[in-house]
């Protein structure tokens, strides 16, 4: 047989190539209880209005990335204070291209605490 030293490298190949080890899959990121939290205040109060994968629009802008975006929404202002200013006045930060129908009183609504964590749990999302 003249291609048995070809059939013998290719089967030597795949037998290698069969033992190597798999691939380390990325570890899935956890939340902390109180970005979990969080996650939960947005799924009840937020995910009506806002996706959190990129380029979808339900009616406001999509919050895929907010912690790194809101960095450079308002010169000066950080982006904890940055979502954390447009949750409690909506109006002073309506992105442009969309209308300024969020509601008004959600931080009333709120306790302290599930703002926080709300807030928490997008400082997550960069």
């Amino acid at each position: 047989m003249k291609n048995k030293p070809a059939l013998m490298a290719l089967v030597t190949a795949l037998l290698l190539s069969a033992c190597a080890k798999a691939a380390t899959p990325v570890p899935t990121p956890t939340l902390d209880p109180i970005a979990l939290q969080g996650q939960a205040v947005f799924n009840a109060r937020c995910a009506t209005c806002h996706a959190l994968v990129p380029d979808t629009i339900i009616i406001g802008p999509s919050l895929y990335g907010i912690a790194t975006t809101a960095e450079t929404r308002v010169e000066g202002q950080g982006a904890e204070e940055y979502i954390t200013m447009s949750v409690l006045r909506p109006g002073d930060y309506v992105v442009e291209g969309f209308n300024n129908v969020m509601i008004t009183n959600l931080a009333k609504e709120l306790t302290s605490e599930d703002l926080d964590a709300l807030i928490a749990f997008l400082m997550t999302l960069k």
